[in-house]
């Protein structure tokens, strides 16, 4: 199918504002969020880009739009017979973790939103909610929320930006060691020729600080 019949067909799909969101995302996964124009996204659907605001009213509406749509992939925070607060919670935040590596862009652009949509708000709703049944009192819920939102956004952010499409972590550890001089680094140059060798797991390091705030989350759930 040629180019100009590709974008005849797209055309020809009635648009939604789901649809543009979810074109929207896909622009942002392949190119980055820096790239993401109406001209762009007009083009990737096969319409003029004013007939995107027959579905979204402006750049910021549609921004705020796919923030949302990526929350609409994070495990709802329930508690199932037989479960307790903190697998509940560690489930969620390790899903959200993986969600939102696959959207790099999302994390940064989350924080950067005044509004909060339906979909962000139902998921934080609810996890405040396993924490009340929980026993955390109000302050306690939302302290351990905080606590919780500023790891799973911070550390992905970090990850997302470790990210090299050249190399992988054991080369770049490599790389470090090669340039640094004599024993100006020695605590640092330890833990990259742990990396070079393969032994450190990110995702086991997520999990291992994860448990750590669950510990202390207890506390607090303690204390009332």
């Amino acid at each position: 199918m040629t180019t100009s019949r590709r974008r005849e067909t797209k055309a020809r799909t009635p648009l939604t504002r789901e649809r543009v969101l979810e074109a929207a995302v896909e622009l942002a996964d392949r190119d980055g969020i820096e790239s993401l124009s109406m001209r762009k996204l007009g083009s990737s659907l096969g319409v003029e880009a004013m007939s995107l605001y027959n579905h979204v009213a402006n750049k910021d509406d549609l921004l705020d739009g796919i923030v949302d749509m990526v929350a609409g992939e994070f495990e709802s925070p329930r508690v199932e017979t037989d479960s307790d607060w903190r697998s509940v919670i560690r489930g969620c935040v390790i899903a959200q973790h993986e969600v939102l590596l696959r959207h790099p862009w999302a994390p940064a652009l989350s924080e950067s939103r005044v509004l909060t949509g339906p979909t962000r708000l139902s998921y934080y709703d609810a996890l405040l909610g396993v924490l009340r049944d929980a026993g955390f009192s109000v302050l306690g819920a939302y302290r351990a929320n905080l606590i919780l939102d500023s790891y799973v956004y911070g550390f992905t952010l970090q990850e997302a930006s470790w990210a090299a499409p050249t190399k992988d972590e054991s080369e770049l550890a490599a790389a470090f060691m090669d340039r640094t001089v004599g024993d100006t680094y020695p605590n640092l140059v330890d833990i990259a020729a742990r990396v070079a060798e393969g032994g450190v797991d990110i995702k086991a390091d997520f999990g291992v600080g994860l448990d750590a705030i669950l510990d202390s989350l207890e506390r607090i759930r303690a204390a009332g």
